[in-house]
């Protein structure tokens, strides 16, 4: 049977959960979530986000408050939805495998739990999606730690879920292996439309996967945004070292000249080929200290993105810089990172319509 949602269409999530552990305590407090596409848990070490998935999926009888999905009631006060009924799909940082079990035998162990009535799905064609195919009378002591996110990727979409649960599923792998999970994470939630739930504390995984964010901080819930509101803030709890950043999405063009186009709407950001694209839409991020700004379009210059665009925030960082958040002709924003001497030789104020020329530019990754 083919894998997807039984949510026919969109459904909410609604909660207020509590849940103590020893000297740290989760309380929620009122939350309101669209489940569709990726939600992204995100906040420091220690600041409730695995607790919170852990009381939204029942795997802690200590869970407290209450939760809602769609019709459904999956926590009244201490009543709970026993977990195998919530059709949640985990995938955890170690894999959880059975390490006394071939892959096959890891999957087919959650194809026997499948509750009565329910039709397994089609293994054969989530094996092969999953890239497992070739891997599945191999011991899973012998895989690395990519290949056993891929096994237990599959094994969570075998229980054929309604919410597929992630808690910080690359961060214990190297750079190459977590380019290739994130890849297969995009496809996997395209191919089957599972609404997704998922922890991480890194920024580019939040940058290239979310749809909107959960930020958390000391067990409670601060706010829910999504990408383009978190990273409007130039508070935003994204920011690293890098300072302000964007994240433009656009549709890839075929190759021209050895470089990749993206198409903004009217205009076109131009990317080096150096990343192979088998989707035909992209978010590709931009740090507000590669971008410069002009009055008129500079001809003869190296950069090659010029972009038209207009001023709709001046933000003074500190004495000397400033952040100029400038809206494209298609709506996307993005942030410039200028002196405030810049600022004043220009003339820059809200409304001035100039072009914004772009030094650097990187796919979400």
């Amino acid at each position: 049977m083919k894998l997807g949602s039984q949510y026919s269409h969109p459904v909410t999530m609604q909660g207020n959960l509590q849940l103590k552990l020893g000297p740290f305590e989760l309380d929620s407090g009122e939350f309101t979530l669209p489940l569709q596409g990726i939600t992204v848990l995100f906040g420091r070490s220690g600041s409730g986000k695995s607790t919170l998935l852990r009381a939204i999926s029942g795997l802690d009888k200590r869970t407290h408050g209450q939760l809602r999905v769609g019709e459904q009631i999956w926590q009244d006060g201490r009543r709970a939805l026993p977990t195998e009924r919530r059709h949640i799909g985990f995938v955890f940082q170690d894999a959880a495998l059975f390490p006394h079990m071939n892959v096959r035998q890891n999957l087919n162990y959650a194809v026997k739990r499948l509750p009565k009535g329910v039709e397994p799905a089609d293994f054969d064609e989530i094996v092969e999606r999953v890239g497992i195919a070739d891997k599945l009378d191999r011991r899973v002591t012998f895989l690395s730690g990519g290949e056993r996110q891929r096994v237990a990727i599959a094994r969570a979409l075998l229980g054929r879920p309604e919410l597929l649960c992630m808690d910080e599923p690359l961060s214990a792998l190297d750079w190459r292996a977590k380019a290739e999970l994130l890849t297969l994470i995009e496809e996997v939630v395209e191919a089957y439309r599972i609404p997704v739930l998922y922890i991480t504390h890194a920024p580019a995984e939040v940058e290239r996967l979310a749809d909107r964010i959960v930020f958390m901080q000391e067990g409670r819930i601060e706010s829910i945004e999504t990408l383009q509101q978190a990273l409007s803030r130039v508070d935003s709890p994204l920011f690293d070292e890098q300072g302000a950043v964007a994240v433009l999405e656009g549709e890839v063009q075929p190759i021209e000249s050895g470089l990749r186009p993206v198409k903004l709407g009217e205009d076109t950001l131009w990317l080096s080929d150096s990343h192979e694209i088998h989707k035909s839409k992209v978010r590709v991020r931009v740090v507000a200290r590669d971008v410069s700004l002009a009055l008129s379009d500079p001809q003869s210059l190296s950069i090659i993105n010029h972009l038209p665009g207009k001023i709709v925030e001046l933000v003074p960082e500190s004495e000397h810089r400033m952040l100029v958040r400038v809206a494209l002709r298609d709506g996307q924003r993005l942030f410039a990172e200028v002196t405030t001497q810049s600022a004043q030789r220009l003339n820059l104020q809200v409304g001035l319509k100039l072009f914004v020329l772009i030094k650097s530019v990187a796919l979400a990754e």
